[in-house]
């Protein structure tokens, strides 16, 4: 395993507990619009599913509350993976769960899966090219493959007396680590055509690109703050984006 991952494992190993429940469907992302207003999933009564970062199983118990039949999830933290187990078994479900970077192969089961999504987990892989390809060889053909992430543009931009303002570089695909409740952390920024390009190479046709903030969040006046995910920025441009793809 690279320094990155190894780096990454151990941090989210020590704050998992912290993250618990946090973003999961039907939530996509902080002030993003979400799957009861999306409807970008298909019925998933009887379908196999399969989570890319599945956190604290809250997103894949979402998915057996809808009919799903299989819940499948993967990630790179074994303490995420421990909290899933203990959550969906609580739950009355029976995952399978798999300790493993989404860009190397773990043993997952070749066009098996009818829907294959990742919320707000896909931008911490160090190899997205191997992500895409793994991840359209577990699907189907015609299967589904959905995830969010945050929006490149938001590495992009500071506050600086109460205005937005491009700092940063759109055009460089560049990793930058920072520290995330007390734990270092290193996440690669991508512009928009790369997760896109990506998609297409690995067989997959895009359907859908989201690029909003939620409807109540702009219908309603936002005092000025400085915070990253605040309704202040989110109603300047959207803090997260969500896509559709489909495998051929």
């Amino acid at each position: 395993m690279n320094p990155v991952l190894n780096q990454n494992k151990s941090s989210w190993d020590a704050m998992a507990d912290t993250w618990f429940g946090s973003t999961a469907l039907p939530v996509y992302g902080c002030l993003a619009p979400t799957e009861d207003e999306l409807h970008l999933f298909p019925d998933l009564s009887g379908k196999k599913v399969l989570d890319i970062g599945c956190g604290s199983g809250h997103s894949l118990c979402w998915c057996g509350q809808k009919g799903a039949a299989e819940l499948w999830g993967l990630d790179l933290s074994e303490k995420q993976i421990s909290n899933a187990q203990s959550y969906l078994t609580e739950n009355g479900y029976h995952p399978r769960l798999y300790n493993a970077p989404m860009e190397q192969e773990c043993g997952l089961p070749k066009e098996y899966f009818d829907v294959v999504y990742s919320i707000y987990a896909i931008g911490w892989t160090t190899d997205l090219k191997a992500a895409f390809c793994n991840i359209a060889s577990y699907l189907k053909p015609g299967g589904v493959f959905i995830f969010s992430w945050d929006h490149p543009l938001m590495s992009c931009v500071d506050v600086i007396d109460d205005k937005l303002v491009f700092s940063g570089s759109y055009i460089k695909d560049e990793a930058f680590s920072y520290i995330q409740r007390g734990q270092p952390v290193t996440v690669q920024n991508r512009r928009m055509s790369a997760y896109i390009n990506e998609l297409a190479d690995a067989g997959f046709v895009t359907e859908r690109l989201i690029e909003e903030t939620d409807s109540d969040t702009l219908s309603r006046a936002a005092e000025f703050s400085s915070g990253y995910y605040s309704p202040w920025r989110a109603q300047k441009l959207p803090l997260s984006f969500i896509i559709k793809a489909r495998k051929l």
